[in-house]
């Protein structure tokens, strides 16, 4: 068995332990920390350390098993935790993250850093057996003109020495390979006295100090929890030790126990765990990224087949074919419940991007001086892994911004009549086909002075009494900072337009509002998933486009008069006191035979960045949901287009990239 093909597993396993382990630490309370807390983080490491042992990552092993006996000292009380050691620990959990990240990639872990922190663990047990080793009374008290008599060596009472526990590892549904591998592992952990293999099961013996829980942390990495079984057998008696000589006749020294805990080198045998694991289901599974991609795939071409049946059924005589197109209408709605149950197993919570930010915002905070309480809102909302994963970087630039912008130092706020602890809220909900992530804090607010001389400064053309809601997107500009120091936090111009280009990489946009004394929020806009799109479909010429529905505002026949002419080729549309600028589709995409009376076409009121424009079109055609197909994996990249769909009838209709389209506008891209 080669044990490699287990890795992927365990660092899985141990990424969720230690995201665990970290938000443990963060919500523990020093003066009073609670008893589950601390063994759930205690758990959490012995489990990693479990697993690195059986894969051989002793750098990884050796530092978690330091951090273990400090975790064991703390929920048994055998020491005060303080702050010091609560950022030992988190500095622990950092380091551990790179070490997994090093076997991760094949690679052995910097010698250093692993020297550095094994040395800060051990000396934060040091310093936390000191008060119990100032405390401890002096062993022997010499009683005074007592003559004081050695006593030999041989006669001095020994403890009795007790061999290690026996366990009986059962393991279930495994070939003969697998089992003469399982048997080397174990041997690892303990000395094998008795191995035993049928058909498709193995038992064995195993003396260790181990327990059941160590055994199945390292086993679970391999085998699931039900083929696994222990059992624990009474430790075997050994030979009695001689009684010690009587002591000589000399007064016998008082003798005073220092108050000195000495771990047993052997735990107490936990309760036998075979049944109720033999019997409990996994919850889940862990399944390849891939596997899913694929299956979302093949849902997806199996509702565009379903499409073109029903387009084709439409045809047929509802009378004689009665059986035929009620067959479709179930079809339809399996096909589409299907679709939905299989893009859910890409979901995710919002929770797996939150949990993130109170170690970011812990240390930022400290940092900078600062008070900031983080309140998360809708960690439950559902979002696309494909999307999750990208949207963390863009969020982390928000967080910094507000804290080393936004929110105000405690001086600061108290002068303000605020408290002194700002605050910081993550929250994310779905509207429509859409999810809204909003980074808000309660501090001071975007400087409108500030900004806009800066904007001056770089040569925007804006004007003194530009609104606040076109003033705000300047700060996604390049290069664009009103920090007066560069820090390593922020200040450099790099960041907010990373943001931006991120975020319509993703086909959503950035809204933003302010206040100034109360605070900014940002929010990001994306849709739920990029595999199916809520889309209008639109006709140009004998073309047919899908103009993504979370852009769309509404759609009107304008009439002469509200068609307002700038030069030759530019236009603007009046609707309810507001000039639209017009984009006249086909010519954007050199489309023959379109409408080019405005007044004879459909004008579809599109917003994007917070301004919205007007796409002239032929005609609508509907709405519905379309399968989102990569144009430049079968094609190449085509500008104002984000990607392709097929059709009910078969055709490929192009799906509008509204962005894009609106920057060409405002560049004379036509």
């Amino acid at each position: 068995m080669d044990i490699k093909q287990f890795y992927q597993a365990f660092f899985e396993e141990a990424d969720e332990l230690l995201a665990d382990m970290e938000r443990l630490l963060l919500g523990l309370d020093l003066q009073t920390p609670d008893s589950e807390q601390l063994n759930a983080i205690f758990r959490a490491a012995h489990s990693i350390k479990g697993g690195a042992a059986t894969f051989g990552f002793a750098a990884l092993t050796d530092t978690t098993h330091l951090l273990e006996n400090l975790l064991d000292k703390a929920r048994h009380s055998e020491l005060t935790l303080n702050t010091r050691m609560m950022d030992g620990f988190l500095e622990t959990k950092d380091v551990l993250q790179k070490l997994l990240e090093a076997y991760r990639s094949d690679q052995e872990p910097e010698p250093d850093m692993v020297a550095r922190s094994c040395a800060h663990l051990r000396q934060l047990s040091l310093e936390a057996d000191q008060p119990a080793l100032a405390q401890a009374p002096t062993a022997i008290t010499p009683v005074a003109n007592a003559p004081v008599t050695a006593v030999p060596a041989v006669q001095q009472a020994a403890p009795r020495a007790s061999a290690s526990p026996v366990l009986k590892v059962c393991f279930s549904k495994i070939s003969e390979g697998d089992g003469k591998s399982l048997s080397e592992e174990l041997a690892n952990l303990g000395t094998v006295l008795e191995a035993t293999q049928d058909a498709d099961s193995l038992c064995v013996r195993l003396e260790t100090t181990c327990d059941a829980d160590d055994i199945l942390a390292v086993c679970c990495f391999i085998l699931e929890a039900d083929q696994i079984g222990i059992t624990t057998e009474a430790a075997p008696e050994l030979a009695p030790v001689a009684e010690p000589a009587p002591a000589p006749t000399t007064p016998a020294l008082p003798m005073h126990a220092p108050d000195v805990h000495v771990s047993s080198p052997t735990k107490a045998a936990p309760a036998p765990v075979a049944a109720s694991n033999a019997t409990k289901e996994s919850g889940s599974i862990r399944v390849d990224v891939e596997k899913v991609d694929q299956i979302i795939n093949l849902v997806g071409e199996l509702v565009i087949t379903q499409s073109m049946l029903t387009q084709a059924a439409l045809l047929l005589d509802p009378v004689e074919h009665e059986r035929l197109l009620s067959c479709m209408g179930h079809l339809e709605r399996n096909a589409l419940a299907l679709q939905a149950s299989v893009m859910s197993i890409r979901m995710m919570p919002m929770d797996y991007v939150f949990s993130r930010f109170p170690r970011l915002i812990h240390d930022l905070s400290a940092k900078l001086g600062k008070q900031v309480n983080l309140v998360t809102v809708g960690k439950e909302t559902e979002l696309d892994k494909s999307l999750i994963e990208r949207v963390i970087d863009p969020i982390t630039h928000l967080v910094r911004n507000s804290l080393d912008h936004g929110i105000e130092s405690p001086e600061l706020r108290v002068a303000a009549g605020k408290d002194a602890a700002g605050e910081l809220t993550l929250s994310a909900q779905h509207e429509g086909g859409s999810i809204v992530i909003e980074v808000r804090d309660d501090g001071g607010g975007l400087p409108r002075e500030k900004i806009l001389a800066k904007a001056l400064q770089q040569g925007m053309s804006v004007s003194e009494n530009v609104a606040d809601e076109d003033l705000w997107p300047l700060i996604f500009a390049p290069g664009f900072s009103t920090a007066e120091v560069v820090s390593d936090v922020s200040g450099r111009g790099v960041g907010m337009d990373v943001v931006k280009r991120n975020i319509q990489a993703m086909g959503g946009h950035v809204e933003i509002s302010s206040k100034r004394g109360r605070g900014t929020s940002i929010k990001i806009v994306l849709p739920l998933t990029l595999a199916i799109l809520n889309g209008m479909s639109v006709k140009v010429g004998s073309e047919i486009y899908i103009l993504p529905l979370n852009y769309v505002i509404e759609s009107l026949q304008p009439v002469a008069k509200d068609i307002r002419s700038i030069t030759s080729n530019e236009h603007v549309l009046h609707v309810r006191g507001e000039y639209l600028a017009l984009v006249e589709l086909h010519k954007l995409f050199d489309v023959s035979d379109p409408v080019r009376d405005p007044t004879q076409g459909i004008v579809v009121i599109l917003q994007t960045e917070g301004s919205r424009f007007a796409l002239l079109v032929d005609e609508l055609v509907g709405q519905h949901q379309v399968v989102v197909k990569n144009l430049e994996t079968n094609y190449r990249k085509v500008p104002g287009i984000s990607a392709a769909t097929i059709l009910g009838d078969g055709n490929v209709a192009f799906i509008v990239d509204v962005v894009s389209v609106r920057q060409m506008a405002r560049n004379g891209g036509f």
